[in-house]
């Protein structure tokens, strides 16, 4: 069994996308706009970048773990 990647993701509010913020792959940084599209993205990603590496041609499942981290703002008043 291989070794479970791990790769964190953030939201951009200011560009609206969603973007590897950090991973054990160096080397994956994508974007997508939606957390969605982005883990539809990282499986394809994470194989090009491990086979350039590997050069080897061998088949292995891979593991990968997503955690997002997003933030928001609530405008409120003061209690009258």
């Amino acid at each position: 069994m291989s070794k479970l990647i791990v790769v964190k993701a953030t939201f951009d509010p200011e560009a609206g996308v969603w973007f590897t913020e950090s991973s054990d792959i160096h080397g994956l940084n994508i974007e997508a706009p939606t957390i969605e599209a982005l883990m539809l993205r990282i499986p394809g990603a994470v194989q090009d970048l491990l086979e350039d590496c590997d050069g080897d041609g061998g088949m292995r499942d891979v593991p990968i773990e997503l955690i997002a981290h997003a933030s928001t703002r609530a405008l409120v008043g003061r209690a009258a």
